[in-house]
């Protein structure tokens, strides 16, 4: 402390160094101003920059995004976020990559999905694609293409919530921790919940293995029929062949503490960690509705969901004998 104040020049002589002259007074009179001038300059760029993007997603959407969501039935509290933390200005800004990888890069065909029933519905779909881009395509289809719009509500692993931003990122864009009390909540607001039965099993087909479903888990059954909400089979073609996987070493995942090890041999490629541009089509069927008891036995369950399964495996079957190339 003392070092310090001995630095500081007496009163007699303040003024007089050469880095103390008139010019000092000035300087620090202008740095207002100039600390005006940059915020200025900074909400200019800013604002350019959030017209152009709205201009980008006018362009995706064929009409403003504050419009389309103006028709999305959202519950936002005073704060401007729903019960589960959805943010509409944080989903515009996802939507932004979302929508031009559905319109551009995989060049997504969408087929009924008009049949999707307003108010609580599952959308119960294959996985697949090593990574859960149809996942985000779906909810592309259902946020540009449907009408009214949809904003759909997935189940996060657990384990995501403690990744750092990507908890928040989930949470603001209406991604939801998978728990049953959390989709039952969603469901009883009136929400879409899109669920992939397969889980981990789907996504991480060998290309062998492609558009063959595994087995379904029951649980997704059970909330359908607890909560009175039918169930719209979705066919996903197009993601098997993005990511393009010859074996899945179990044992290394399991050293590793991973779901999957896929061998994909197009990452050692240059440009190869991007996903392949095929062509992404989309399915929606008729709802399906199912009464009884959530709690009865899984040999009954299993019926039910037997008939889902069926009919997603009919669709990608119709689907794939429609396809004429992977690429358009």
């Amino acid at each position: 402390m003392g070092s310090c104040l001995s630095s500081v020049p007496p009163p007699s002589m303040q003024g007089r160094s050469r880095g103390s002259r008139r010019a000092t007074p000035a300087a620090l009179a202008r740095l207002p101003f100039a600390s005006w001038g940059a915020s200025s300059l900074l909400r200019r760029v800013l604002g350019t920059a959030e017209e152009a993007l709205d201009d980008v997603l006018d362009r995706l959407m064929g009409e403003p995004f504050r419009d389309r969501i103006s028709r999305v039935p959202l519950a936002l509290g005073t704060s401007g976020v729903d019960p589960f933390g959805l943010d509409p200005q944080w989903a515009k800004y996802v939507l932004m990559s979302i929508g031009m990888m559905h319109r551009k890069y995989f060049r997504t065909e969408v087929h009924g999905v008009e049949r999707v029933p307003t108010g609580r519905v599952l959308l119960i779909a294959n996985h697949s694609g090593q990574i859960p881009i149809d996942g985000t395509l779906v909810a592309a289809a259902m946020f540009m293409d449907a009408e009214p719009p949809r904003i759909v509500r997935a189940m996060v692993e657990k384990w995501a919530v403690g990744l750092p931003f990507v908890s928040l990122l989930f949470t603001r864009i209406g991604q939801v921790v998978g728990v049953p009390e959390n989709a039952s909540r969603l469901l009883n607001q009136g929400e879409a919940l899109l669920v992939f039965p397969e889980g981990v099993r789907g996504i991480s087909k060998t290309i062998d293995q492609r558009y063959q479903l595994t087995d379904f888990g029951l649980g997704f059954m059970r909330l359908a029929i607890e909560t009175g909400t039918p169930i719209v089979p979705v066919a996903v073609v197009g993601g098997e062949e993005q990511y393009i996987s010859v074996a899945n070493v179990e044992g290394l995942a399991k050293l590793l503490r991973l779901p999957a090890f896929p061998i994909i041999p197009q990452l050692f490629l240059p440009g190869g960690q991007f996903p392949l541009p095929t062509k992404y089509r989309i399915w929606f069927g008729e709802p399906l509705s199912f009464s009884g008891d959530p709690d009865d036995d899984d040999s009954i369950m299993e019926e039910k969901v037997w008939l889902v399964k069926q009919t997603i495996q009919s669709m990608l079957n119709r689907g794939l004998k429609e396809r004429k190339h992977i690429f358009w």
